[in-house]
């Protein structure tokens, strides 16, 4: 995509740009406006044979390859699960598909199931190894906001002289509960960690010991869902967004859950229309501007984001002068919960996924713009498609979720904040009180398959009407 004036222009040899695939695939001729949105696709990407990045491989979210499976097609899976209607046009359709995207993506009661068996194993483990050890679970997985391949994080706490960072691993594999292939120790991390992959639901596992801020921010982030109803979605939408292109990564260079769930709240905290914190918000228009302030307005060299005290932008030049930080990272965002600490310093490619946010932003526009009707089967195809997708291995997954561990009881049970079923109390998630009485003991065999106008919405509340005027997003950010 080339920018020239206010008029787009765009080359088809370069539509891959931050694309849904590894490489800048020049040879994909499809059309910028509805090529990557209805085709019929086989995703089993993850596992091609000879993929050089094993991480990529490992992460069954990645949609590496998918353009290029656009040419081949042939099995019928176009990566849009959650549609299963026509949607009305422009922007309003947008939004509808969104809440679609919401239901279909958010934690289904057998998942939270299979989630809690794997905390509750990993936390017998660690009991026998420190009977007086608390272990508790934080991050997306308490919250919620999880997506169906997220990682489970649990931070353990007990005094000990040294992190016992090898003893726990040790044991974790002599108890089968992972395999020396799928559990790493990195303990020269800022925060040392385990990370491991449970054998038997494929689930993964950050554990830390000892930091007490994870738990905090939970809370935190519990407390910003209530104040403003629109985040979930749109969080989950961004999480998927960036999961997919391996962008989600802080041990990788990539933006963080955390850093994510901040940016989110930052975007919604300065917007210029008090309505766009509405539970009846557009989140169509938020998800367009949010990728329009990060990808084209923010100064990520001279500004930092933060979130106390109703929120603002603060220049970075004082940032140093008034904290011992040396140095503010390219993405620098305050802790709320500690200021001294930067969020955002390990996303060393926040760069990357600023081009990312810009290519969503030059896409979406372009599918809601007036245009975009007089597409062929512009009704029957996906908006959001264009720049998510769900792959075939994932949905998958999901499906065999759901034959091991579906519902085993018609008793009602609890709701989660993103009110879906839950079969433990909220409590006892965050407490990790566990006393599941089924263990599901069978191992899963491994899967062997592995898109302009620059327009912001007037308003951000959802109008009966497709016909919505557009101005430009007025964040007040320090671009210059």
């Amino acid at each position: 995509v080339r920018i020239s004036g206010s008029r787009p222009c765009f080359f088809l040899e370069q539509r891959d740009f931050i694309p849904l695939e590894a490489n800048n695939n020049h040879n994909n001729r499809s059309s910028l406006g509805r090529g990557s949105a209805g085709g019929q696709v086989c995703t089993r990407v993850s596992g091609v044979s000879g993929h050089p990045n094993k991480r990529k491989r490992d992460n069954k979210a990645s949609t590496y390859g998918f353009n290029s499976s656009l040419e081949t097609g042939g099995c019928g899976y176009t990566g849009t699960p959650w549609k299963v209607k026509n949607y009305s046009e422009g922007i309003l359709g947008l939004h509808e598909e969104i809440n679609d995207f919401y239901k279909h993506m958010s934690p289904r009661a057998e998942e939270e199931r299979m989630r809690m068996e794997v905390v509750d194993r990993i936390e017998r483990v660690i009991k026998d190894l420190w009977p007086t050890a608390d272990v508790q679970v934080f991050g997306s997985f308490s919250t919620g906001l999880y997506l169906p391949t997220s990682d489970i994080d649990l931070v353990v706490f007990g005094n000990w002289e040294n992190l016992p960072l090898w003893t726990l691993e040790e044991a974790l594999r002599k108890k089968n509960v992972t395999d020396e292939n799928s559990i790493k120790v990195l303990d020269k991390a800022t925060v040392p960690i385990i990370k491991l992959t449970d054998f038997r639901t494929e689930v993964k596992v950050d554990i830390s010991f000892n930091v007490k801020n994870g738990v905090k921010a939970a809370l935190l982030i519990k407390d910003y869902k209530k104040k403003y109803p629109v985040l979930p979605k749109l969080v989950l939408v961004l999480k998927q967004f960036l999961l997919q292109r391996d962008l989600n990564e802080v041990f990788t260079g990539g933006i963080g859950s955390y850093s994510l769930f901040l940016m989110a709240v930052s975007f919604l905290q300065l917007h210029y229309r008090e309505d766009a914190c509405s539970p009846n918000a557009n989140v169509g228009v938020l998800l367009i501007e949010f990728f329009e302030l990060y990808g084209r307005h923010f100064n990520y060299l001279k500004t930092g984001i933060r979130i106390k005290d109703g929120g603002s932008y603060v220049a970075k030049d004082e940032v140093q002068k008034c904290t011992d930080l040396y140095r503010p990272s390219m993405l620098f965002i305050e802790d709320p919960l500690a200021p001294d600490n930067d969020v955002g310093r390990s996303s060393y490619g926040v760069l990357q996924v600023k081009q990312a946010f810009d290519y969503a932003y030059v896409v979406l526009n372009h599918a809601v713009s007036p245009i975009a009707k007089y597409y062929p089967n512009n009704e029957s195809e996906s908006i959001l498609g264009r720049i998510i997708r769900v792959t075939q291995e994932v949905a998958e997954y999901r499906d065999w979720i759901t034959k091991l561990w579906g519902p085993q009881s018609q008793n009602e049970p609890a709701l989660n904040g993103n009110d879906v079923t839950l079969l433990v109390k909220p409590q006892q998630l965050d407490e990790c009180n566990n006393n599941l009485t089924e263990e599901v003991t069978a191992s899963r065999s491994k899967t062997s398959s592995n898109s302009s106008s620059l327009v912001s919405s007037s308003s951000s509340t959802v109008s009966s009407s497709s016909d919505v005027s557009f101005i430009t997003l007025k964040h007040t950010v320090c671009a210059h």
